[in-house]
């Protein structure tokens, strides 16, 4: 019999990857000596795809169900998911002196959502000594606050855990309130958010800016990545505070320093890290609405967090001007962006349009629960946030599935999907060009 060898796209190797890794991580998440009360095996499948997709949605509270074992492992899962599986497997070679592949350069651009293949592994050296040592510095930070409250041993875990799930913008929390208990607190505030805002930059971004240093020698997407995220967060700040300024359930009883910080705090988290410092399910429709635009933007390509990705948003937005003003490219800071992007971007919005939607409608079919909290719930699996409005646990066993599904396609991204599926590329051709109505 003749021998064939397997050849897969760097797309279908990087789904079989973490396929692997979430099997691995539901088989210990499973065990007896990870959890405190037994659990099932759709709900050890659910946190591990949530902690390796980096979302933070969870069936059970992972404070009282896990072990430190189990918490360990989710944090582990956090890792993996957040840097790539492709990263560590990359910094392995290094450390072994072995030549990475021009394939192995491919599956690395395709994790990283890199445009070009070349100083592709100089990035993931990079992005794993930042990283860690940001990491670490956080778990200091955290630990000034942590340890005098719980004590050495818990509180150094405590602060490494959160310090992991933060920069990895996963939202788990070892408490069933998520971070409510700490609204007004202003170290765990700072850090957490700098935190998840630092990994929903972007890998390249932090790159660029330790490269370049000044904001004007930056790439136009490490511009476009920094103004768009001070802009959207002072946005989302602002109505966050004046929407839910007299809740009672929310701002309304808290003083005028706790509401700024709960404000802000909750305003950047969406986005990206899913961490909360107030009960969702207690906010105006108006601002759960606004949470929903801001988990489907999402974070910046080559980052820890999901969504279509801020970049994305602008480039529509930019799009969308230049064609109300009679043009048909996008200028922006001196610079021209190639119209083959409009067509990537209206990809990306489009298979992400129909994903929420499709299992919007299926979640509304199978699941006996208000309209808001469903579509709230599928654009934070799909944006790899982790709110809630409380409903995850609650949810079928089929709906259960339909979560992992979103959270999946949410964390490997659209096109990714959409390359999977697939048909290899033939020869092209152009038929004659013919107009039609439109609008």
């Amino acid at each position: 019999m003749r021998n064939r060898n397997i050849n897969l796209t760097p797309s279908q190797l990087l789904t079989l990857t973490f396929l692997f890794f979430i099997i691995i991580g539901t088989c210990f998440l499973k065990m007896p000596i990870s959890t405190t009360t037994a659990i099932s095996w759709i709900d050890a499948a659910f946190i591990s795809v949530s902690a390796m997709t980096v979302t933070g949605l969870a069936t059970v509270d992972p404070g009282t169900t896990f072990t430190l074992f189990g918490q360990i492992v989710i944090m582990v899962l956090i890792q993996l998911g957040g840097l790539g599986i492709m990263s560590f497997a990359v910094l392995i070679f290094i450390m072994l002196g072995k030549k990475i592949g021009i394939k192995h350069r491919l599956i690395m651009q395709q994790a990283l959502n890199q445009i070009n293949i070349g100083g592709v592994i100089k990035l993931v050296r990079n992005l794993f000594l930042f990283s860690l040592t940001i990491e670490l510095i956080a778990m200091v930070l955290l630990a000034l606050r942590w340890i005098p409250e719980f004590g050495w041993k818990r509180g150094l875990f405590y602060s490494l855990f959160h310090s992991v799930s933060a920069f990895n913008n996963a939202g788990f929390a070892l408490w069933p309130d998520n971070l409510i208990r700490y609204s007004g607190d202003p170290i765990i505030n700072i850090v957490i958010s700098f935190l998840f805002i630092l990994g929903g930059l972007g890998f390249t971004v932090l790159a660029d800016l330790k490269d370049k240093g000044t904001f004007s020698k930056l790439s136009l997407h490490s511009k476009m990545m920094i103004i768009g995220t001070l802009v959207i967060n002072a946005f989302a700040m602002f109505f966050v505070f004046v929407l839910e300024y007299s809740n009672p359930k929310t701002l309304g009883n808290l003083s005028l320093f706790d509401k700024l910080w709960t404000s802000y705090f909750q305003a950047v988290s969406p986005r990206t890290a899913g961490f909360n410092t107030l009960d969702i399910a207690s906010l105006h429709e108006s601002t759960i609405f606004l949470i929903i635009i801001l988990m489907f933007i999402g974070a910046g390509s080559a980052s820890t967090g999901g969504g279509i990705k801020l970049t994305t948003f602008i480039v529509i937005c930019l799009s969308t001007v230049s064609f109300i003003r009679g043009r048909y490219d996008i200028r922006l800071f001196r610079k021209n962006i190639p119209s083959i992007y409009i067509s990537k971007v209206l990809a990306i919005a489009m298979i992400s349009v129909v994903t929420v939607v499709a299992s919007l409608f299926v979640l509304n079919i199978i699941e006996k629960l208000p309209f808001l909290t469903l579509l709230f719930e599928v654009v934070s699996a799909f944006g790899t946030v982790g709110l809630s409005m409380g409903i995850t646990a609650s949810l079928s066993i089929l709906g259960k599935f339909v979560i992992i599904f979103v959270m999946f396609v949410g964390k490997l991204g659209p096109l990714t999907l959409a390359f999977l599926m697939a048909k290899p590329h033939k020869p092209h051709f152009k038929y004659p060009d013919e107009d039609i109505l439109t609008g």
